[in-house]
């Protein structure tokens, strides 16, 4: 069995966590959480932005599109960023950035101006995205254990908060009061936490730790290659190099000290064709989970008001079902990856997810549709995580960034291809779409277990 998915699966007692990986956990799941918390209260306030603006629902649709292409955009550079900067200043920078340009909307006052702004938001939600990702990473392999369900579980939870906040005080804050708190909550929770992030030191990459083992063994046979009595010249290092800060060993306790800062090295190897293409494979796992999530925020009310005649009150609390029990799902992750490993929670996550959305695609019943819905959640919520969590192990940064960039494409994808397959079928049979690329990861997953 591969490495991956031995992680924390072994029946030992595990040792005491360093104080100093301890308090990291701890900030970046105020990262994620606070990720959540802002993105969610900005959903809400999307339907009285959208009378402020006095924009169409087709010009508002093009507006929301700027969220996708800035996050999609920024994708794609901010693992290169992470390299040469660190994935903690990249976190806090995007962090600060993510709090300051959520109050920006409620001042636009057309559907172009809208759509620039958020083109700024989507970034910063992009780039703080694959920046925290790639430092739990980091963070799950200087642990060995696997922990990255339970920060997303916090992404989750920020999200509930954010979102019931948000219905509390619609009524009494106007959009550009309650967006501007949002700022002001974001930028002290950063300034707290993001100082404490820049002062703990990164767990180095695995990339880094493999390379610089590569060069200790070069280093044990040059020294014996060129000991007395032989002819043989040291064999220069071409495989990877390092500032001289960057081969000392961390504070005990994780901080940074002058003697300790860890450089990153931008000229590490890049990943090998092979590694590459097992990282989109897990994109592409991430985009067949993502694409359920988003058709599922998008259409689940719909379906289960206009096919299942429900309540609207019981219709809305259909996503509420899947949200909740991705969010225990989650909880519990750390846990379930420890006794099963990887590549089973790939495999019946799937299996599970696939089984659920057909019941609540075809059931006869609102309350069968909405437990059908609720298994989803928990078939779905570790698969995501997961996946982002073996293309960081594989090629870093980057790695994430790839596999975050196809995940958030398949969220994007699932609500437009919802559309048009319910116009050309119905409604129940095009998110039957989602049993079957729930299915697909399953199966992708599979492939993967010798991997």
């Amino acid at each position: 069995m591969p490495l991956l998915n031995k992680i924390g699966t072994t029946a030992s007692r595990p040792s005491p966590t360093p104080p100093g990986l301890r308090r990291l956990r701890v900030i970046l799941t105020i990262f994620f959480a606070l990720d959540g918390f802002i993105f969610a209260g900005w959903v809400v306030r999307i339907p009285a932005i959208k009378d402020r603006t006095g924009a169409s629902a087709g010009d508002l649709g093009l507006a929301l599109l700027g969220v996708s292409v800035g996050a999609v955009i920024t994708m794609t550079l901010t693992g290169r960023l992470c390299r040469r900067f660190g994935t903690h200043p990249v976190t806090v920078a995007c962090g600060v950035l993510l709090s300051l340009s959520v109050a920006l909307p409620p001042l636009t006052h057309s559907a172009p101006a809208l759509g620039a702004v958020l083109l700024v938001f989507g970034a910063a939600y992009g780039g703080i995205n694959v920046a925290f990702n790639s430092a739990a990473v980091d963070l799950v392999a200087a642990l060995r254990r696997p922990i990255m369900p339970s920060f997303h579980a916090a992404f989750s939870l920020g999200g509930m908060a954010g979102a019931g906040l948000g219905g509390l005080i619609a009524g009494s804050l106007s959009p550009t009061r309650h967006l501007l708190g949002l700022t002001v909550i974001g930028l002290l929770v950063t300034a707290v936490a993001g100082r404490a992030l820049l002062r703990i030191e990164p767990p180095a990459p695995a990339e880094a730790r493999d390379a610089r083992n590569i060069r200790g063994s070069r280093d044990t046979r040059d020294s014996r290659d060129s000991s007395p009595g032989t002819n043989n010249p040291p064999i220069p290092d071409s495989t990877c190099t390092s500032t001289p800060n960057s081969t000392r060993a961390p504070a005990p306790n994780g901080t940074r000290t002058p003697d300790s800062t860890l450089t990153p090295d931008p000229t590490l190897r890049r990943p090998a064709p092979r590694t590459r293409r097992l990282v989109l494979v897990f994109g592409l796992i991430a985009l067949c989970t993502a694409f359920g999530e988003g058709a599922l925020a998008d259409w689940g009310a719909l379906h289960l008001e206009q096919d299942l005649a429900a309540h609207p009150g019981v219709a809305a609390a259909g996503y509420s079902c899947f949200a909740l029990a991705m969010t225990i799902g989650r909880l519990s992750g750390t846990t379930l990856l420890e006794r099963l490993g990887q590549t089973p929670i790939l495999v019946a996550g799937g299996a599970t997810a696939a089984a659920g959305m057909l019941l609540g695609a075809l059931a006869p019943t609102v309350w069968l549709a909405l437990l059908g819905f609720a298994v989803t959640g928990l078939g779905l919520a570790n698969i995501f995580p997961v996946a982002i969590e073996r293309a960081g192990a594989l090629a870093g940064p980057d790695g994430v960034a790839t596999a975050s960039t196809l995940g958030y494409g398949g969220m994007l994808l699932g609500p437009p291809a919802i559309g048009f397959m319910a116009e050309w079928f119905t409604l129940p049979i095009a998110l039957t779409s989602v049993a079957v690329l729930a299915g697909l990861a399953a199966v992708i997953g599979c492939t993967t277990r010798h991997r």
